[in-house]
């Protein structure tokens, strides 16, 4: 497993958030998660949903299923389950921003709106037994305890119900110039608590008592997001004078994650970082 060199601080996530959430929409707009180009010509929008809707159909969801979305930024994945499912979902964020965001989009008539919690998922303080499913795109890298994260899942599922996470993965082996250069400053830059391999996060799936557990490699099908996050960010640094105060505002701590998205589209250019779709049940 890959460390940042930084002292992992939980409310650094928050602020993490906080502070670019500007900027994540308008760069990329409210899933704030890859895209899935199967061809290629997807737009931003339909990739992103794309992703959603393989998520969806992976974890079983339908009408009525009680769903918890582990890490749901914007809230949009929360409300597409929602409006186009009729699913009733429970999100959690560390980010105020996000948050209060989430909470003032409106939803389609007849929907149920997703119910918004800030809360740290290592004292989630929710019921046992109580979803059908629990989603978690990209958001198990933010967090401390890997084991604990997974074992929580386990414990608010459904006897029988499935987990289906979207993770930010390290090839098996990485070089030590891709660690030095690429993985360990997306960790320290990105806000993560670390970031494992793939055999990693199965072990850590399979000893929080998960069982059917299959992984599938994305890598390919979602790292064109970054070539047009770059593409986007320069422009807008070349035409919008708030980006280039922000990239040279000093006081300004997590300015340094605009060059992440440069390490992070060479990272999955070299394969030093995986995009792992992973699915998994609790027995009944």
């Amino acid at each position: 497993m890959i460390f940042p060199k930084s002292v992992f601080d939980r409310g650094a996530v928050g602020h993490h958030y906080d502070e670019l959430d500007a900027f994540y929409r308008e760069i990329w707009g409210e899933h704030v998660h890859h895209g899935l180009f199967e061809t290629g010509r997807e737009s931003v929008e339909e990739a992103t949903e794309a992703l959603v809707m393989k998520m969806a159909a992976a974890a079983g969801i339908e009408l009525g299923s009680r769903v918890c979305d582990v890490g749901c930024g914007y809230g949009a994945t929360a409300r597409w389950l929602a409006e186009n499912i009729g699913a009733h979902v429970t999100g959690l964020t560390l980010s105020e921003a996000q948050a209060e965001y989430a909470r003032q989009r409106p939803i389609s008539e007849g929907a149920l709106s997703p119910e918004i919690l800030v809360r740290d998922w290592l004292d989630n303080d929710l019921p046992d037994d109580h979803f059908d499913a629990v989603v978690a795109i990209e958001s198990t890298t933010h967090m401390p305890q890997r084991q604990r994260v997974f074992s929580q899942m386990a414990r608010v599922l459904k006897p029988g119900g499935r987990l289906v996470t979207c993770v930010w993965m390290t090839s098996e082996a990485p070089s030590r110039s891709s660690i030095k250069y690429l993985l360990e400053p997306i960790c320290r830059e990105g806000k993560l608590a670390g970031m494992g391999s793939l055999s990693e996060n199965q072990n850590w799936i399979e000893t929080a008592g998960f069982t059917a557990v299959t992984v599938e490699d994305l890598s390919q099908q979602v790292a064109r997001t970054w070539t047009i996050c770059v593409k986007r960010v320069a422009a807008a640094i070349l035409s919008d004078r708030r980006y280039r105060h922000f990239v040279f505002d000093s006081s300004r701590q997590d300015r340094g994650f605009l060059r992440t998205l440069f390490r992070l589209r060479l990272a999955f250019a070299v394969g030093a970082m995986k995009y792992g779709f992973i699915v998994a049940r609790k027995p009944i």
